[in-house]
C-alpha cells in the first residue's frame, strides 16, 4: 500500500474532496397574494405580503420596460 511522503495541507485536501459538490437551483415558492415567485420565508418584494399579511408598504411598483 502506498504511503504519502509528505502531508497535504487542509486547502489542498479540501480542493481534492470538493470536486463533487455542484450548484443547485434556488427553491422558489409562489406569493400567497400576487402569485409571483419568491424565496421561501421572505416578504414579497412585489406586493409586500408575508403569510397573507401586509408587512411592508410598497411605495411604487417598478414598471418593466418594453422594447
Amino acid at each position: 500500500m502506498a504511503v504519502p511522503k509528505q502531508r497535504h495541507n487542509s486547502s489542498r485536501k479540501n480542493r481534492r474532496r470538493g470536486g463533487h459538490k455542484k450548484l443547485t437551483a434556488l427553491k422558489m415558492t409562489a406569493c400567497s397574494n400576487c402569485k409571483t415567485m419568491i424565496l421561501p420565508h421572505q416578504a414579497c418584494p412585489n406586493c409586500g405580503y408575508y403569510k397573507g399579511k401586509s408587512v411592508i408598504e410598497i411605495k411604487a411598483k417598478a414598471k418593466k420596460a418594453v422594447k
